[in-house]
């Protein structure tokens, strides 16, 4: 198999499971957390505070993605394959090529910074690139094959992952509060269940009992609160039904 078609396998193979292959960069922190230096690890209110923002930075970009994107574009890909009924070029999409997997890089990152070790940052980094190289190889092949010179001449005037050359060119589109809750009230409340997951290991291991910083559990338990709003908003209304979106 030349590597072209190796290369868009194993991508397709990556983005349908992108959902649960990160979790071992979880598992992967508390190792380094267990076996690194516990002084490190201590609380630190300011600190930790930087790291949440990182990530949710890395929600607000996809924030800004999802609340401006129609339906069946080619930032609307599933679980089942990818979707593209038009080329998306215009708002995020005019300055970076893959602007959801920006902000999915910003919210595991906050995470790795929590474990305070400069080579666990590195590997992820490292890790994190080789992995969604793959996938976005496999988005961009398929767009190629849809649209042809139009994502060719596209995709060298943006670059894919780093702008820099910004020239934005504003959507049509209003911003939909909607469309991103009913699409990203799951990603928001998985970043303060990593950091939760994290805090609770953290205090195992420094103090040998289960307990939850406070700052932690309250952000947590209105994370919680949230995601159950909207969860059931979307479960027994149609209230974040958007029409083309």
């Amino acid at each position: 198999m030349a590597l072209v078609h190796e290369f868009e396998n194993s991508g397709n193979w990556l983005f349908k499971r992108r959902g649960w292959l990160p979790l071992f960069f979880i598992f992967g922190g508390l190792l380094m957390m267990y076996l690194g230096n516990r002084q490190a690890i201590i609380f630190d209110l300011r600190n930790e505070i930087i790291f949440l923002g990182v990530s949710l930075l890395g929600e607000l970009i996809r924030t800004l993605t999802v609340g401006f994107t129609p339906k069946n574009t080619s930032g609307r890909n599933t679980a089942g394959g990818q979707i593209a009924d038009e080329l998306n070029v215009t708002g995020i999409y005019s300055i970076i090529r893959h602007p959801l997997y920006v902000g999915n890089f910003l919210m595991w990152l906050g995470p790795a910074l929590f474990i305070r070790s400069v080579w666990f940052i590195v590997v992820f980094c490292l890790v994190y690139w080789l992995y969604y190289e793959r996938i976005m190889f496999a988005e961009e092949q398929f767009l190629r094959r849809k649209f042809g010179e139009a994502y060719d001449k596209y995709s060298e005037k943006v670059k894919a992952f780093f702008p820099f050359h910004v020239k934005f060119i504003p959507t049509n589109l209003s911003f939909s509060l909607r469309n991103v809750l009913k699409r990203e009230y799951n990603s928001f409340f998985n970043v303060f269940v990593v950091f939760a997951v994290l805090d609770l290991t953290r205090n195992f291991f420094l103090s040998e009992r289960i307990s939850m910083t406070k700052i932690w559990m309250w952000m947590l338990i209105g994370a919680a609160i949230i995601w159950f709003i909207v969860r059931s908003m979307r479960k027994y209304t149609r209230w974040l039904e958007v029409e083309g979106r």
